[in-house]
């Protein structure tokens, strides 16, 4: 199965900061701990291969960082690399039925954007990284759908230990890049694809008005005549899109590990959730229109910390319908600090019946 040779230009950036992790990697060494932010210019066959190879790569740059260090690193994929473990577009293929609807939690013979989620994760318990389904369903959300509800397919994927929906392109949007005629790409596109991908999600003002540098679109597409579903994370830098893949890493008795911790970043849809929620107040709500979080103290729009580790698990609890106990979670989010804008992580750990913010 042939798949996108991921281009990148590689640059590191090293982000010294406090720890956020004291208090649940319990005696690691008290000295100050870093941020590291890289890309490395190997290819992998497989993210398994490239989590198998990185920390050689971190002990050798960063061999002298403590413990409790940790790091964020991209890396780029071969031709021939497999990222879902079956992409049969007939095996990934589910047309929900009425019985399917009284899964637990639901009441409604129909799914809103988020009881779709848990329906996938009551459907599928033990999914695998990168896992791909495409579904069918009778969508209603207020707004956006008729009373009844509206039959609609979409393409969903498990990324960091929840199902989340993926850009699927449109018949348009093949026509876009001189594919209208068939809507799917083959092996003489697979250069080009990742190009196809960046005009595409330049064009759709739905995401071009909003994207900001960090921003990670899964986008899905139909690959082989049609007998494939495919799919590749698209991160735009601020200019445009490119495809690439993250994994996070944390220096432990003197070792780098892949971090245990499942790491979700914030999308524009997060911030309209948030907006349209009770958290927080009316004025600092209103201000998430910007797609950041205000943490300017001394600013009447600027959110609390109690506020926003509120937002934040609302968020999670959307995403993660059925955390495991003692799981940490690492939430990266856009912020304005007034003038400048960055992002900021936090660390939280599911109780058991919450969501419990390990700042220190």
């Amino acid at each position: 199965m042939k798949k996108i040779l991921l281009f990148l230009t590689f640059v590191a950036v090293v982000f010294a900061s406090c720890d956020p992790l004291s208090q649940t990697y319990k005696g690691l060494d008290a000295t100050p701990q870093k941020k590291i932010a890289i890309s490395v210019a190997t290819a992998y066959a497989t993210p398994t291969a490239a989590i198998a190879a990185i920390p050689a790569i971190l002990s050798a740059s960063y061999g002298q960082y403590s413990d409790g260090s940790t790091a964020i690193v991209t890396y780029s994929l071969s031709p021939n690399a497999v990222l879902a473990p079956d992409v049969t577009l007939s095996h990934l293929t589910y047309t929900m039925t009425t019985p399917d609807y009284t899964f637990p939690g639901n009441t409604f013979t129909d799914l809103s954007s988020t009881a779709v989620l848990n329906f996938l994760a009551y459907k599928y318990p033990n999914a695998v990284p990168y896992q791909l389904s495409v579904l069918t369903y009778n969508y209603f959300e207020t707004g956006y759908a008729g009373s009844s509800g509206t039959i609609t397919t979409d393409v969903f994927m498990f990324v960091n230990g929840a199902w989340l929906k993926t850009y699927a392109l449109t018949p348009s949007q093949y026509a876009l890049v001189g594919r209208g005629l068939t809507n799917t790409f083959g092996s003489t596109d697979l250069a080009n694809i990742p190009s196809y991908l960046n005009s595409i999600l330049k064009a759709d003002p739905t995401v071009s008005l909003t994207a900001k540098a960090g921003d990670i679109k899964y986008v899905s597409y139909k690959y082989n005549n049609g007998t494939l579903q495919e799919a590749v994370p698209m991160v735009f830098d601020g200019t445009n899109w490119a495809s690439r893949l993250t994994a996070p890493f944390i220096k432990t008795n003197g070792t780098w590990i892949l971090n245990p911790a499942i790491n979700y970043t914030f999308v524009a849809a997060d911030y309209v959730t948030v907006m349209n929620s009770t958290v927080g107040n009316a004025t600092n709500r209103g201000n998430l229109s910007h797609g950041n979080f205000n943490v300017k103290a001394t600013d009447p729009t600027g959110w609390s910390t109690t506020d926003l580790d509120a937002a934040i698990s609302l968020i999670l609890t959307a995403k993660f319908p059925a955390p495991k106990v003692a799981q940490e979670y690492d939430v990266t989010y856009a912020t304005y600090q007034g003038p400048a804008s960055g992002f900021d992580t936090r660390v939280y750990v599911w109780s058991g019946s919450a969501f419990v913010s390990q700042q220190p």
